[in-house]
């Protein structure tokens, strides 16, 4: 049905330009980061004659990595006031000016001769992450019929495996993985952002937000129309309405004010546990040290960034494979699935850690 396509490639170009560039943007920093620490060290000898010391240049190093989720922070922060003042798609075409400064800044930064546009490349890009983790699974959720809402809130992170994988896959050697290639690389997040600025524009803004933020009732329904066709919106109109009646004349409450909610407390306490467990198991620092590992497991040098690239797939796999599930099956339970998870990973994780340790 045309609908169905309309929310298909709504996800879509919300996405490529969304979470998809949080894990592009780790993935392609990795490939040459033994490059950029050069480029650190010569344009230091060029300025002053005298070659920086290995702490030094790894200190450089660690700032411009850190950079990352500093501009990631910030842009969390500044997410919701974004969502609430300018609407969500809004936000999101907005959000990319973050990668557009980024590549302007590492694109040049070697014919400028200077590392620290690298370092502060590298916090747009975090800004330009934290505020798309954020609102693209809003704006998803609010466009979604309700049966739908969850699975599609979840393409997120589907989006967010696919540009890890894509990241790793630009990053080799037969692509822009070259020494002299390393600007392109970094600068190719653009790409992304050229797509979602080109293709979002077409399709509606978040009902929700149009109703319940800016209490434009016309401009909601023509977006529901657009979202869902001919079919009778009554029912989730009237939903919206009453959400609509339920808010008004509340501002928006910060998350001192949630805590103290007794009807939210757990619904938040869930929440940051669920985030806090997902970040701290997180496989992202895997992918950081993972030429090390295979290294040290014997796998010959040339063949690690097409292993690495393995495990990205894996990722990716799994999480289109979660989606499907949630979209086909009314009655799966997430905290079993969850839980699942979390045994199989800690069960393969001590299964290959007493493995390598027999070698």
């Amino acid at each position: 049905q045309l609908q169905n396509k309309i929310l298909i490639l709504t996800i879509c170009s919300a996405g490529i330009g969304g979470t998809f560039q949080y894990d592009y943007n780790i993935s392609i920093i990795n490939a040459p980061a033994s490059y950029i620490q050069r480029f650190m060290n010569t344009t230091w000898v060029e300025r002053t004659g005298v070659p920086m010391e290995s702490n030094v240049i790894l200190l450089l190093w660690s700032f411009t990595v850190s950079a990352y989720p500093l501009g990631g922070l910030a842009g969390a922060v500044v997410a919701g006031p974004m969502a609430i003042t300018l609407g969500r798609k809004m936000s999101l075409l907005l959000n990319n000016v973050f990668v557009i400064i980024a590549a302007a800044l590492s694109g040049f930064s070697r014919m400028a001769k200077s590392f620290e546009m690298i370092m502060l490349s590298r916090f747009f890009t975090g800004m330009n992450a934290g505020v798309s983790m954020n609102i693209q699974p809003m704006y998803l959720a609010e466009s979604a019929p309700k049966k739908l809402r969850g699975a599609v809130a979840l393409t997120s992170a589907s989006f967010t495996a696919l540009g890890l994988v894509l990241g790793q896959v630009v990053g080799l050697r037969e692509l822009l993985g070259e020494e002299e290639a390393w600007p392109f690389l970094l600068a190719s997040n653009v790409v992304p952002a050229l797509i979602q600025l080109t293709a979002l524009p077409w399709f509606p803004e978040s009902p929700r937000y149009l109703l319940i933020d800016r209490g434009d009732k016309e401009s909601c329904i023509s977006a529901l129309q657009n979202l869902r066709g001919t079919r009778d919106l009554s029912a989730e109109l009237e939903e919206m309405l009453a959400e609509q009646a339920a808010v008004k004349g509340q501002r928006a409450k910060n998350l001192w004010e949630l805590f103290q909610n007794p009807s939210l407390r757990w619904q938040l306490v869930s929440t940051v546990v669920l985030s806090s467990a997902m970040q701290l198991c997180r496989n992202d620092s895997m992918y950081f040290y993972a030429a090390y590992v295979f290294q040290e497991a014997g796998i010959p040098q040339d063949k690690i960034p097409y292993v690495v690239i393995g495990t990205g797939s894996c990722e990716l796999i799994m999480s289109v494979t979660c989606v499907r599930l949630l979209m086909h099956s009314a009655d799966m339970r997430p905290l079993p699935l969850l839980l699942g998870g979390y045994i199989f990973m800690a069960g393969w994780a001590i299964v290959f850690m007493v493995a390598l340790s027999q070698q």
